[in-house]
């Protein structure tokens, strides 16, 4: 089953941002007193009372928004108001109720989803201010004093989320499935590549850039498993997006990384890795997605001595932060080496979901300190103590030393490239977490 997700919506410069830094547990937004600095929404992983959830932050909305900004800025949080299992509505004590509220509320009732209405900037503790009364104004229940900066009413409204979440079930269908989310620039082939593994034409198809608007969950399943192929609208340049919905296909392409298990990256061979490849790729190197790198259209390629090999050091070496990934070459249109793809699915998503002892683990790391000593800083040296997983989906690894500022990026990478040397782990990314002693 999925995790609730929250949405932190209000008008901007209520403090939407310091709330979701709150109950995220660590500063993930730009915190500002200008109106507007939060223009992305930004995702975070939190729990209350064993239950977990996901959070996200939006742009503050501004109903009657004119400038392109502003409007991008609702498209936005109405996303994540469409995908919210839970709304909290954020508002200014120190301003009241303002004419932007009662229309953002109006917004809220309208999508039917549960309201908790947050007034915000309440600092002072003990019995609320009279002047919270206003805010019933607004038609959705009872308001909660919060002081986002204080941390004051915070665990009230977690409670009161978590009643609203709703209720846990033991449907593990679910989980059979590999859900796999094909991604890639516009016209490289993602929707031709879906229909010709569901062998029908389920997928709009068009040589025209941007056809498919929205990310196209299609179950399917053959001798190789059970998978959900996710078929995402292609994701452009900024500058390039120029139309609100193609803006609304590119937060809905983003949010398909986010749920997927494995991302099918598709790069066009006639054109090689572009820049806007690599940024697609980033996606879902950061979100910790097992990952394909699929070099599509390798029919129309002039092929010489070692094309192939050629091409795949090329595209290793552009996409140098993930040279994890194995890298295919497909023809889409014609199905050339397509079958061979279920193979790769189920090879990266088992590396993804490897889980390694802790004592098997921490023999690896003592033959990796005993080649490589571990860095000195001022005399100080670094000292291991010892390493465990503490995940999957990426693997997660946490690394106790006496001090984790002597800890050296390159040391963190030199230990990953030790683990993966004896574990493998291809086709997904190491997570390493670095804790001192006393944390």
């Amino acid at each position: 089953m999925p995790k609730p997700l929250v949405a932190i919506v209000g008008r901007p410069n209520v403090g939407k941002s310091t709330l979701f830094n709150r109950l995220a547990g660590k500063r993930l937004s730009i915190v500002d007193d200008t109106p507007g600095v939060t223009r992305d929404r930004l995702y975070a992983k939190s729990d209350w009372n064993g239950r977990e959830f996901d959070l996200v932050d939006t742009g503050g909305i501004e109903p009657k928004a004119d400038t392109e900004m502003l409007l991008f800025m609702r498209e936005q949080a109405m996303l994540a108001i469409e995908l919210a299992d839970v709304i909290i509505l954020v508002t200014d004590f120190t301003t009241g109720v303002t004419a932007s509220d009662k229309d953002i509320a109006t917004m809220l009732k309208k999508s039917t989803k549960p309201v908790i209405l947050a007034v915000n900037k309440m600092d002072s503790t003990g019995p609320d201010h009279p002047d919270i009364y206003e805010f019933y104004s607004l038609g959705l229940g009872d308001p909660m004093s919060l002081s986002a900066t204080h941390g004051h009413g915070t665990g009230d409204i977690l409670d009161e989320c978590v009643k609203l979440f709703p209720m846990e079930t033991d449907d593990d269908s679910e989980s059979e499935y590999i859900h796999v989310a094909v991604i890639g620039k516009p016209n490289v082939g993602k929707s031709s590549l879906v229909n010709t593994i569901l062998g029908e034409y389920r997928v709009i198809v068009s040589e025209k850039a941007g056809t498919t608007r929205d990310a196209v969950d299609t179950p399917f399943e053959n001798e190789h498993g059970k998978y959900v192929f996710i078929d995402t609208a292609g994701i452009r340049r900024k500058s390039k997006i120029n139309d609100n919905i193609e803006r609304y296909s590119v937060l809905r392409a983003q949010l398909a990384i986010e749920r997927s298990d494995v991302c099918i990256i598709m790069i066009d061979a006639r054109e090689g890795v572009t820049e806007q490849d690599t940024k697609i790729a980033g996606l879902a190197h950061e979100a910790g997605k097992a990952s394909i790198i699929t070099v599509n259209k390798w029919d129309l390629v002039e092929k010489e001595t070692n094309t192939m090999e050629k091409m795949r050091k090329e595209v290793l070496r552009d996409l140098s932060y993930m040279t994890y990934a194995p890298v295919m070459f497909i023809s889409a249109s014609s199905g050339q080496r397509v079958e061979r793809l279920f193979e790769q699915i189920n090879f990266v998503y088992g590396q993804a979901t490897t889980r390694i002892t802790t004592g098997t683990l921490n023999s690896v790391l003592a033959d990796a300190v005993a080649r490589v000593q571990p860095p000195t800083d001022k005399g100080r040296r670094l000292k291991i103590y010892y390493m465990t997983q503490t995940g999957i989906r990426p693997p997660t690894f946490v690394c106790f030393c006496n001090d984790a500022e002597l800890f050296h990026f390159s040391y963190s990478r030199y230990l990953e490239n030790q683990i993966r040397s004896v574990f493998g782990l291809e086709g997904t990314p190491v997570k390493m977490v670095i804790r001192s002693r006393e944390e």
